[in-house]
């Protein structure tokens, strides 16, 4: 076995993605985004909700799950090893992998070893990070997804938005049209309506479950006493990609260990709740090594290191590899509806996306995300595995590099802001100086926003609205009352 003998240098690449849909144009995006965003996060908060209540020992169960995560950060390398043995014990073939380029590089030896040139992929956000799909094209291997949501965006050529629902960004005409572009065997009478649409993948994806000789999933648990891997999932794809297939690969974070299966009853509660707003998971799949005459004949593990080693040596910020992929953090981060996942330029999205992301490849390279927060303390707050990430964010803050010019800017807002006469003088004169340009913006578009500004904060509007200064302050308005 090739193990990792030093922590991974730089991790993999964390790929910037389109700021807006491919299928629209970036106005109508935008729109789009934010309404789509707006409701369903708030169906899903509230489903969650109602889901939690019902739980009375909901505290002591998230207490029980933090303590189970950060127990296995302190003995991850043991487990590690423990997990190996149980795994090869078991059947199963344990490959480690420092870094994204061998993780890749293992998936593909495997898949052509097998003799095949295409594989059916469960949805993984590992195998996102390390951006197998594109290392499998590059080897001439078609890598097919089978979560609907990662077939609307892989066959629209965009990326995801969302850690739960990948394709939020999209309407059902912009799906349909996908479908019927990129989609072979799509009806040509294809309709939007959504069992339409789900029907039409649904036949398409068969022909792939039945042809496929090699799957790849990811894992969200992986069990160190027995060698079991865990996929939960709510369409049944999962379950046909861990079954039918000859070979099976599954790409694992190391940080996804739990040390007995008995520790897997809390995190099943505590998963389907935060994630869907469900009480339990439509489809749980386990599979430990390899069943003769059940299932794949051969079955392997690539353990993937890819900068967790460097997130575990930081005290302060080793609670990220905690995260269980549940997505609940989005869904409560007021900067998250507003701006969509996109705007992250990261893989991992939302609240988790701006304290992981950074971990893994560099404070320095993502170094506008530990910014992308409030600090309103929401995600905190709903997280299943306690995870501090306002605390974690302003860590990485003071790690983060400040351009000269952002430090010069720094200390003349900081000078204005010392004195509450020189910031209520700033305060008017911002309020003076916009109010033409104000009044402008609301007239042609309804709100006082605006959409773009030159080069450098060009940066900021590629994303987002700027709000202008609103005609009256709170403080005028409370003196007039």
């Amino acid at each position: 076995m090739n193990r990792p003998v030093a922590p991974a240098t730089g991790g993999g690449r964390i790929r910037t993605p389109l700021p807006f849909p491919t299928a629209a144009r970036p106005a109508v995006a935008d729109r789009q985004l934010r309404a789509n965003l707006h409701r369903a996060t708030r169906t899903i908060r509230d489903k969650r909700a109602r889901v939690v209540d019902e739980v009375p020992d909901w505290e002591a169960l998230r207490d029980a799950g933090s303590a189970i995560k950060a127990d296995v950060q302190r003995r991850l390398p043991e487990l590690l090893e423990q997990f190996e043995a149980s795994a090869t014990a078991a059947g199963a073939t344990v490959h480690w992998a420092r870094d994204a380029a061998e993780a890749c590089r293992i998936v593909v030896d495997l898949t052509r070893a097998a003799g095949a040139d295409e594989v059916v992929k469960v949805k993984s956000m590992a195998t996102q990070e390390i951006e197998l799909n594109e290392a499998l094209e590059a080897a001439g291997i078609a890598a097919y997804e089978t979560d609907l949501a990662e077939l609307i965006v892989q066959l629209g050529e965009d990326t995801p938005s969302h850690i739960l629902v990948p394709a939020i960004h999209y309407n059902r005409a912009q799906i349909r049209e996908i479908f019927q572009r990129r989609m072979p065997d799509a009806p040509a009478d294809l309709t939007d309506e959504p069992s339409a649409l789900a029907e039409a993948a649904r036949v398409h994806l068969r022909r792939r479950f039945l042809s496929a000789r090699v799957a790849v999933s990811g894992a969200n648990f992986a069990i160190a006493d027995t060698g079991t891997l865990v996929v939960v999932e709510s369409e049944g794809n999962g379950r046909m990609c861990l079954t039918l297939p000859e070979t099976l690969i599954s790409v694992v974070g190391v940080e996804k260990l739990l040390p007995t299966f008995g520790d897997l009853e809390v995190f099943l509660q505590l998963l389907p709740r935060s994630s869907t707003g469900e009480r339990m998971n439509p489809y749980t799949s386990m599979w430990t090594g390899v069943t003769p005459g059940d299932g794949p004949r051969s079955v392997h593990v690539v353990l993937v290191d890819n900068g967790r080693s460097a997130v575990l040596a930081d005290p302060v910020g080793r609670p990220a590899l905690s995260c269980i992929r549940c997505s609940a953090c989005l869904n409560v981060c007021p900067v998250y509806e507003r701006a969509g996942g996109h705007a992250y330029g990261s893989v991992y999205p939302g609240p988790i996306g701006a304290i992981l992301s950074p971990q893994l490849t560099g404070v320095a390279d993502n170094a506008s995300l530990p910014y992308a927060s409030t600090l309103c303390g929401a995600c905190y707050d709903v997280c299943p595995v306690k995870i501090d990430i306002p605390e974690i964010l302003v860590h990485l803050r003071q790690q983060a590099p400040h351009p000269p010019v952002e430090r010069a800017a720094m200390r003349v807002l900081s000078w204005v802001m010392r004195s509450p006469r020189r910031w209520a003088a700033a305060l008017r004169l911002m309020r003076v100086g916009a109010a033409p340009l104000g009044a402008y913006r609301e007239r042609r578009t309804g709100a006082r926003t605006l959409r773009r500004l030159p080069w450098p904060m060009s940066g900021w509007t590629r994303s987002r609205d700027l709000p202008l200064p609103a005609p009256q302050t709170f403080r005028d308005w409370w003196g007039k009352q």
